[in-house]
């Protein structure tokens, strides 16, 4: 044994022990003011199960993976990433085990050193059969600047297996010869994240895990997802569904499904759920279905603008009649670690306001596991200050996550090919600018629109109109917000902002493979007299305007789409990421597909028909 090794472990053996002697610490996970009430703390506790100063010999852990044994032991991986936390370092593969369901854990055992290189990417799978626990990764030649892997990168996918339970394990096989063709020859991924074992059908036996990978001409010209396949319990593999994404020679693509996560649906289907990374397509997650037990997909991938999250791993878990999907709810930055279910094998996913919050930290990549009857684990990581500070196991539950929730009261949109939109919260009907109109109370009330293809402006000229009234004198109060959020995302919002003495409305745009611009326009006061005012945000022959009361200023309007790459929604007095809410009254919310002149929004026939409207929200009623 190599002595780096030795001390490495001599070290983690001291801390490790310590550790198994301690007690959990049962952490009730704060939530927004949108979520369900705090549960129980009896039925969820978490304990930091890595961190750098827990664990000598380390910098940084990252990138956690668990599964359960036939022997009911629980197996939690992580890269342990030896001089920094950058991803192409000096990182080796480590475990922690419990037979206890995760209330205690071993001290850290080094699976798999890296000795200057990276080795990581960790894809653990349960043969249910034969007790073999198999272990997928993937090598790189190592950094020492926390830099990423030059382009193109020399991946090679590994495999090892254990026989007892993760005590011992065999020595790692290259697995290049059988899953890593010429013209995968340069980003290549396995995991990171549980495979499966299929337990239904003719494909009953097959192990299965996802990769992702790209074909490097000079250039990066191809993204590819895949699906790794074996009917020998482990003896041979080969590479089964395979989805293609061509790069343009801008450096543009519309999707690289990556970091794929999998589950076995109630009729032997897979589904397999993906992080969507910077494509054009709208959404940060996106997921396709195998019907043969992983050779083929029914269809490519398809986005879900819709399923909030940011660009980052996630994982899977089928528990009775629902998937569970573990990532962060926040659709710009990785925090807010949050469980949402589908009930109907993947076609819908729960919104935000139904997901059940674990922690509002900072947090990243994940890993769910069935640790018995009714208790699930979920291994993930988090920190207060940055996801990447340690790694979390937490237990819970099944009664611990959010009910099922029926259906939302609803408002109509009267715009053609429109569905009712839902209606958070509890706004109140109120006198409005013509008829009725809904009060906000500017703590969770908001209506969101259903996505749908017709929503997303892309490149064209807008007009945006709506009514307002309100008296607030702080806070961020957004009115309207279509697309998705922060910095980089395409969007199109308008909000007040009272302590500024301002309205602000703001367009932010991507334009083939440039980087994202912006512009924005604001109104010299902040029309928070009590009063309804009208305002109307258009973009058109070059032009951003916003007008109130027929007062207008305007900008230059920057050439792009501002819908393109990001999540999508539709929100009403909230905003995208649900950290700001509207303390006042909307009416007549409205937006046309084109710049509509000022005689056409002065007169009433137009206001009144529904031609050219992408969405046309009278906010006049709420129904069931």
């Amino acid at each position: 044994m190599p002595s780096c090794l030795r001390t490495r472990l001599r070290s983690a053996l001291a801390a490790g022990a310590a550790l198994a002697a301690g007690l959990l610490l049962p952490l009730v996970p704060a939530r927004p003011a949108h979520a369900q009430p705090a549960p129980r703390a009896a039925e969820f506790e978490q304990q930091v199960l890595f961190k750098a100063g827990q664990d000598p010999g380390y910098a940084c852990f990252r990138i956690p993976a668990v599964v359960r044994t036939t022997d009911s032991t629980l197996l939690a991986f992580a890269e342990g990433r030896v001089l920094n936390c950058g991803d192409a370092a000096d990182i080796d593969i480590v475990v922690k085990r419990s037979t206890d369901d995760g209330r205690t854990w071993s001290p850290l055992r080094v699976v798999n050193e890296g000795a200057g290189d990276t080795h990581g990417n960790p894809a653990p799978i349960v043969d249910r059969d034969t007790g073999r626990v198999w272990l997928a990764e993937t090598y790189n030649t190592g950094r020492t600047d926390g830099a990423s892997c030059s382009v193109p990168c020399d991946r090679t996918p590994h495999l090892q297996y254990s026989d007892d339970d993760g005590l011992t394990w065999s020595r790692p096989r290259d697995l290049s010869p059988e899953i890593l063709p010429a013209d995968w020859n340069s980003w290549y991924a396995t995991g990171p994240v549980h495979g499966i074992q299929l337990t239904r059908g003719r494909y009953a036996g097959r192990l299965v895990f996802g990769v992702n990978t790209e074909t490097w001409d000079g250039r990066v010209t191809a993204n590819h997802a895949a699906l790794i396949v074996s009917d020998d319990h482990g003896g041979h593999w080969r590479i089964g569904a395979t989805d293609t994404w061509p790069v343009a020679t801008d450096g543009t693509f519309r999707q690289k499904p990556s970091e794929l996560t999998l589950t076995e649906r109630d009729d032997g289907s897979v589904l397999v759920s993906g992080r969507e990374q910077d494509g054009t397509d709208l959404g940060h997650r996106t997921q396709a279905v195998s019907r043969n037990g992983g050779t083929g997909f029914t269809a490519p991938f398809q986005d879900l603008p819709d399923l909030y999250a940011p660009q980052v791993q996630g994982s899977m878990l089928r528990v009775g009649d629902r998937v569970l999907l573990a990532c962060p709810g926040d659709p710009d930055r990785r925090r807010t670690m949050m469980i949402r279910s589908s009930y109907d094998g993947g076609r819908t996913w729960d919104s935000v306001d139904r997901g059940t919050v674990v922690t509002t930290d900072w947090s990243g990549y994940s890993d769910l596991v069935r640790i018995g009857s009714g208790t699930i684990g979920l291994l993930y990581e988090g920190g207060a200050v940055d996801a990447r500070d340690e790694i979390r196991f937490a237990r819970f539950t099944e009664d611990w996550l959010t009910p099922r929730r029926g259906p939302d009261p609803v408002t109509a949109d009267l715009a053609p090919h429109g569905r009712p939109a839902a209606v958070l919260g509890n706004p109140e009907k109120t006198d409005g600018a013509a008829g009725s109109a809904l009060e906000f109370d500017g703590t969770d009330d908001a209506v969101r629109l259903p996505y749908r293809s017709g929503l997303p402006l892309g490149t064209k000229d807008f007009t945006a109109s709506l009514w307002f009234r309100y008296t607030a004198t702080t806070g961020e109060q957004p009115m309207l917000w279509m697309g998705g959020i922060g910095t980089s995302q395409p969007q199109v919002w308008l909000r007040g902002e009272p302590a500024s003495n301002r309205l602000q409305a703001l367009i932010t745009v991507r334009d083939g493979a440039a980087a994202p611009r912006t512009a924005f326009v604001r109104t010299d006061g902040a029309y928070n007299d009590g009063r309804w005012h009208h305002a109307v945000l258009r973009r058109g022959d070059g032009r951003l305007s916003l007008s109130v009361d027929g007062t207008e200023t305007s900008a230059a309007d920057v050439p792009g789409s501002v819908s393109r790459n990001s999540p999508f929604g539709v929100h009403i007095g909230q905003r995208m990421d649900s950290r700001a809410f509207f303390t006042g009254a909307l009416d007549e919310v409205r937006v046309w597909d084109r710049a509509l002149s000022d005689a056409e929004l002065a007169d009433p026939r137009v206001l009144r028909s529904a031609q050219d409207t992408v969405l046309r929200l009278p906010l006049d009623r709420v129904g069931r």
